[in-house]
């Protein structure tokens, strides 16, 4: 399908009005060649690898923006999870390959660069261990670099080893970046049947499956589909609502796909895929909060809330699907908490719970983001939030995740404060009814009777 200028047009309305923007262009790159038991030539194999394949991404996401005056917001690199890489060597301590990805990413002026990972839905091997235990150092050690770890698919169930051992990591993370309200936590995400192609950090991987890089587009525009919605009457039924998402989401994800196809034509690396995830900020109307209470939900949290997203999450999809040949990625409506200033405003209301929050998780893009728990909460607790959340992915067949950062030294009601994309968190109530024994029985949760497909 080709651009037309009228659709350049109404690009560059949306962009000066209703501040649209592309969220992320993101290089995804191959580590698979860097792998060396010697841990001090493989970092320097890795900072090589990355700084030779993404030495333009900058200057060219810059002449982007120039040309079409469409904002690009974050440039990012995504890379072969780590703990497939650093599988050559037998170092305990795998810091210093996030050092060397931290590295990379300042040379290269990006914003993040995710990869620090390891999937482990089935088993954990050595490389994975060594790699998850090296996780909070290497998030407060490094400035750019994001860690995910997959501990729940489909095909496999929920590695209820993995979960509580990530529910331990997340508690390290926080307590070794104090000084900074938390914030090694917030670079951290656990999943459910993650995916190999997704530009949003921090679950940014670059998959076996692709090519040696790829270019991966993360459109946003909550701003552009709560204006196009506060265009219709309270009067207008849902079927109208839904199809102004659609048209709207169409026009969103052609942005995307125009910047994508240049991106990857002048870096010389394959097209990938147009993540057409509306992704909120902390900026006033850049808010999926604020499209649910235009759609008619009171407050978000409050009753309708789960309907409300899930047309939302299902429009967007169905519009953006007809503007790409390659969508991919998450692709939906993102909830992150401390990034949507409609979400902040709840959640500081007590309109929105962490329960409320997984219930819509079932019907949203990812899963419980961004939000900031109470620094005492016990590990069982975060480790039974994580696995709800990873249930839910598993039996629904679809991509959840997990961000939580316990608040060190803060309790229910207190804020953490980020700045920028991440904005604040404010420090929501966790049940206390958790126990102690489901989180510590460990094992493997069997994968459903829906994964037997073949």
């Amino acid at each position: 399908m080709s651009i037309t200028p009228e659709e350049v047009t109404e690009t560059l309305s949306m962009v000066s009005q209703q501040h649209l923007d592309l969220r992320t262009i993101t290089m995804g790159i191959s580590l698979l060649g860097c792998a060396d038991e010697d841990m001090g030539r493989m970092c320097e194999k890795v900072y090589e690898r990355i700084v030779r394949t993404a030495d333009q991404l900058v200057p060219v996401a810059a002449q982007l923006e120039r040309e079409y005056g469409i904002p690009i917001a974050n440039k990012r690199v995504s890379v072969t999870p780590m703990a497939q890489v650093a599988a050559a060597c037998t170092d305990k301590d795998l810091t210093p390959l996030a050092q060397a990805m931290d590295h990379a990413a300042e040379t290269l002026g990006i914003d993040f660069m995710g990869g620090f990972s390891a999937l482990v839905q089935k088993g954990i091997g050595d490389a994975d261990r060594r790699l998850i235990n090296s996780i909070p150092e290497a998030l407060a050690s490094t400035t750019r670099v994001c860690s995910s770890v997959n501990v729940a698919s489909l095909r496999a169930g929920i590695n209820m080893d993995a979960v509580l051992l990530m529910a331990q990591k997340i508690v390290e993370a926080a307590r070794l970046t104090t000084d900074v309200d938390c914030y090694g936590a917030a670079k951290l995400v656990v999943f459910s049947n993650m995916v190999e192609d997704s530009p949003f950090m921090a679950g940014a991987i670059h998959g076996s499956g692709e090519a040696d890089a790829t270019i991966n587009v993360g459109v946003s525009g909550p701003g552009v589909m709560a204006a196009a919605l506060e265009q219709l009457p309270d009067s207008a039924n849902l079927m109208e609502v839904a199809e102004t998402i659609k048209k709207t989401a169409f026009k969103i994800t052609r942005a995307g796909e125009l910047i994508s196809r240049e991106a990857a034509r002048r870096l010389g690396v394959e097209k990938g895929i147009v993540d057409l995830s509306l992704a909120p900020t902390p900026a006033a109307g850049d808010s999926v909060a604020k499209i649910l209470e235009i759609i008619g939900v009171g407050e978000c949290g409050g009753p309708g809330t789960t309907c409300a997203l899930a047309l939302l999450n299902d429009c967007v999809k169905k519009g953006g699907v007809m503007a790409s040949s390659s969508v991919g990625g998450l692709s939906g409506a993102f909830i992150p908490v401390s990034e949507d200033a409609g979400m902040i405003r709840a959640a500081k209301d007590n309109a929105l719970s962490i329960e409320k929050l997984e219930a819509m998780t079932s019907v949203c893009s990812v899963g419980l983001d961004m939000i900031a728990i109470p620094g005492d909460t016990p590990v069982e607790t975060i480790a039974g939030i994580i696995a709800d959340e990873m249930a839910i992915g598993v039996i629904n067949a679809k991509t959840t995740a997990v961000r939580l950062i316990p608040a060190i030294g803060k309790k229910e009601g207190d804020v953490l404060e980020f700045g920028g994309l991440f904005g604040a968190a404010p420090v929501m109530a966790v049940n206390p009814h958790a126990g102690s024994v489901l989180a510590r029985r460990g094992g493997r949760f069997p994968a459903p009777l829906n994964s037997l497909k073949n």
